[in-house]
């Protein structure tokens, strides 16, 4: 009985095949996840946004795979060449990779030596020799030569029988299927420099002589191998064996396991009959010149795309925290792009983000117009009531950060608080059209300085126009997949801005975007209506809306909240489909919406089981009760400061043994990065992160975690600190930087650059994530992964280049 693709999905998700049909019939109605996950959870029973994810995943490839099906059956079909066995097998085939097994025999490709011989008649002689190897090759060959077909002699004869057999041999689709496993499972990949590379490819060193098992290979590991091959430092090659089975290299003339099980299949043995050697012969060249080959391609696609999952899962997860960061909220913030010779660029933002005022100061060299800057600061705080002050984290930053700490020094009645933040994109944002739009009136340079004011305030309504791929918290995140990296990436955005809620009043149109069931179009005409006939006063006014029919309206209507509307409601997440559901626990109560709203006592008197209708059932009727609770809460933590210690400035001053605290500016496979305020992250490496075994780091810490660590060992020449979140380590003066394994010296954490000692400054972090924490790692392991992205490759000014400047890889030349 053939398995429907919701029975796979359900059996793989270890849930009910009627969820997954409920899923797939909201998904392909137009539903979205966050949509199906909020407020479908009758329909679905309870699958949760990550179920969902993988469901809708799963789905796509499983149907590709049926697609893909149905076009192989058709190509064979049309060759006159479908029987109901092959049919059969076509159907059972669970895979693409064995699906694409079974139709390679079949499948049109150039003229092969195999069809050229078959065509010179030669067919009859392999199948003679493979059928009966009583036959001695010689004499049966003389047979079929004949020079006008192209056989001049009994060499050329039995060359083209054993290309036949060569040929059939490498597309039988259950012995290459068996082949892969067994090569998979006992197979490593090996890594050399090339002759004359050590010293331009310095970076690879720790690839430069180096064995793993298949099975056994990390994803930064192997993305690095393959960096480091494309840009023609290191050798690589795939051993279908380990070190200690050495039949495979064949010096002994000992038939590999591999040509044994190829000659099992076919029933070529050795007993001494005339063909006998020629048929083993022809085993080993079928293996090594076609067999190996091909399984070679097919497991470096499967090392890399199993690598790619991994790396994207990383990037996703780091994202989703620093989109979720802590937002500062509605506070009036001055926003510093730290420049050197361009000078400092100052926006002030009022509480609801708007720009309030511009400048720029020069305190820094070659200028020196300290404190002509403090002043014009310290007078822009006071006229705009400023509680905060924002620094980019770029070039010149530790400059900057000095500035605004002795303006806090000089003016404590100003009460500020500064805190560095993450410059990751802000200029892809300056120079795109949205900002061209959104701030027309400001140069491109004034526009990072806004950005970095708004992130602050809130880091996902302002990190949401940027494209996800240029904040920089994954690894080798330009070696991988586009289009997997993209889907991967924008589903996160979908969940974290629908996660929060967005208030449709003041959102701008990329936030609007990002709402289940809103496009970039609706969006536009969200923002166009609001500002030809004003503030929405309720939800139901979205209707209004230029296309923004039925559909859109059901899965947006929730997620968009509108404050000190008509309707109390509409600043909740009940979705306006369940307001009868909220006036009837209204009538229930004897008190009216106003009153109910936040009323804890009264909504817990409340049981929910007597709400429960047709349309409503328990999970959505409980969902609202604890809505109106807190209505329209936000679900990112609270905002918090870092503070670094005083006297800790630079790397020189670290020592092994210190006590810090630190905030976590990203996570990789390997272990997490650790800001400690000396401008070049610290790497706390996975074997350091606690006493017991830790599968992910992620499980430990996620980016914007304030966490307090030790030094182990600090490598100032190679700018590399390592750390232990287990305190009570014993480390020496010296330290123990090899100790925790593979990258535990110290990694790339960002380097900042500039010039002078500064003051010690406040990080803002969070338990959700430190705001603008997400900085890029190369991914490069113990130093080296991989070379970074060229800078030409990138857009100009890119958080890439940035990233690679902070890691110590580039110079200090450009800014971002």
């Amino acid at each position: 009985m053939t398995t429907t693709i919701e029975g796979r999905i359900a059996e793989e998700l270890g849930v009910r095949e009627r969820q997954v049909k409920a899923a797939v019939e909201l998904l392909d109605g137009g539903s979205t996840v966050p949509f199906i996950a909020r407020y479908r959870k009758e329909a679905t029973e309870m699958l949760d946004d990550a179920q969902l994810r993988s469901l809708e995943e799963r789905l796509r490839y499983l149907r590709e795979l049926e697609e893909r099906r149905e076009a192989i059956l058709e190509s064979v079909r049309s060759q006159g060449k479908l029987d109901e066995k092959l049919e059969q097998q076509i159907r059972a085939a669970e895979s693409k990779a064995r699906l694409e097994d079974i139709y390679l025999p079949f499948k049109p490709k150039r003229r092969t030596k195999a069809q050229i011989a078959r065509e010179a008649g030669l067919e009859p002689l392999a199948d003679g020799l493979l059928g009966d190897p009583g036959v001695e090759p010689q004499a049966a060959a003389a047979a079929f030569v004949d020079p006008e077909k192209g056989v001049a002699d009994t060499a050329a004869a039995l060359d083209g029988a054993r290309a036949i057999l060569a040929e059939r041999f490498s597309e039988d689709a259950d012995l290459i299927g068996e082949l892969r496993e067994n090569m998979w499972t006992r197979g490593r990949l090996a890594a050399t420099v090339r002759e004359g590379k050590e010293e331009q490819g310095a970076k690879y060193k720790d690839y430069f002589d180096f064995s793993e098992a298949f099975t056994e290979l990390p994803s930064h590991r192997v993305l690095a191998m393959l960096r480091g091959e494309k840009e023609e430092v290191l050798e690589l090659a795939l051993l279908p064996e380990g070190p200690s089975e050495n039949e495979a290299d064949g010096k002994d003339g000992t038939p590999s396991s591999y040509e044994r099980a190829v000659a099992h299949r076919f029933g070529v043995r050795n007993e001494g009959r005339p063909a006998d050697t020629w048929l083993a012969e022809t085993v080993r060249w079928a293996w090594r010149t076609r067999i190996l080959v091909r399984l070679g391609l097919d497991l470096r696609q499967r090392l890399r795309t199993a690598a790619e999952d991994e790396a994207v899962g990383v990037f996703a997860a780091n994202l989703r925290d620093l989109l979720l960061a802590a937002p500062a909220g509605t506070r009036a913030t001055l926003g510093l792009d730290p420049g050197l010779r361009t000078g400092v660029k100052v926006a002030v933002v009022d509480a609801t983000g708007k720009v309030a005022a511009t400048d720029t100061v020069y305190p820094h060299a070659p200028h020196k117009r300290w404190e002509e800057s403090l002043a014009k600061l310290a007078a822009l705080a006071q006229q705009h009531s400023v509680e905060l002050v924002a620094i980019g984290n770029g070039t010149a930053s530790r400059e900057t950060d000095k500035l605004a700490g002795e303006l806090i020094a000089k003016h404590p009645e100003l009460k500020l608080t500064k805190v560095m933040v993450s410059e990751a994109g802000a200029s892809v944002y300056s120079a795109s059209a949205f900002a061209s739009q959104e701030l027309p009136e400001l140069d491109v340079s004034l526009r990072g300085a806004v950005s970095i004011a708004r992130r602050l305030q809130d880091p996902l309504a302002e990190l949401v126009k940027i494209d996800p791929k240029s904040i920089g918290v994954g690894q080798y995140q330009h070696d991988l997949s586009e289009v997997k990296l993209s889907r991967s990436l924008d589903a996160v955005v979908e969940d974290c801005v629908n996660g929060v809620g967005v208030d449709v009043n003041t959102a701008s149109a990329p936030l609007l975007s990002r709402v289940s069931g809103i496009g970039t179009v609706l969006a536009e005409n969200i923002v166009s209506h609001r500002d030809g006939h004003g503030p929405f006063k309720s939800r139901r006014e979205l209707k209004d809306v230029a296309r923004l029919g039925p559909k859109a309206y059901e899965q947006c209507a929730g997620f968009l909240r509108i404050r000190d509307g008509d309707d109390p409601l509409d600043a909740s997440s009940v979705h306006p489909e369940a307001y009868p559901v909220v006036r009837t626990m209204v009538k229930t109560a004897g008190t009216d919406v106003p009153t109910l709203v936040g009323n804890t006592t009264m909504l817990r008197s409340l049981d929910p089981k007597a709400f429960v209708d047709e349309t409503f059932g328990l999970p959505t009727v409980t969902d609202i009760i604890r809505e109106l609770e807190k209505p329209g809460r936000d679900p990112r933590p609270a905002f918090r400061t870092a503070t670094f210690k005083e006297g800790v400035e630079k790397l020189g001053d670290l020592e092994a043994g210190m006590v810090l605290e630190g905030v976590v500016t990203n996570v990789a496979a390997f272990g997490a990065f650790v800001d400690v305020g000396v401008h070049q992250d610290g790497l706390v490496h996975v074997s350091a992160m606690s006493k017991t075994f830790v599968k992910d780091p992620r499980d430990v810490v996620k980016p914007g975690d304030i966490v307090k660590v030790k030094v182990r060992d600090v490598d100032v020449a190679r700018k590399r600190i390592s750390l232990t979140l287990r305190l009570d380590d014993d480390v020496t003066a010296s330290g123990d930087a090899g100790a925790g394994g593979e990258g535990a010296s110290g990694g790339e954490g960002r380097k900042r650059q500039g010039g002078a000692d500064r003051t010690p400054r406040q990080r803002q972090g969070g338990g959700g994530g430190r705001q603008g924490a997400g900085r890029q790692n190369t991914g490069r392991q113990g130093g080296n992964g991989g070379r970074p992205q060229r800078r030409d490759s990138a857009p100009a000014n890119s958080e890439m280049a940035e990233a690679l400047r902070r890691a110590g890889l580039l110079g200090d030349d450009k800014k971002r």
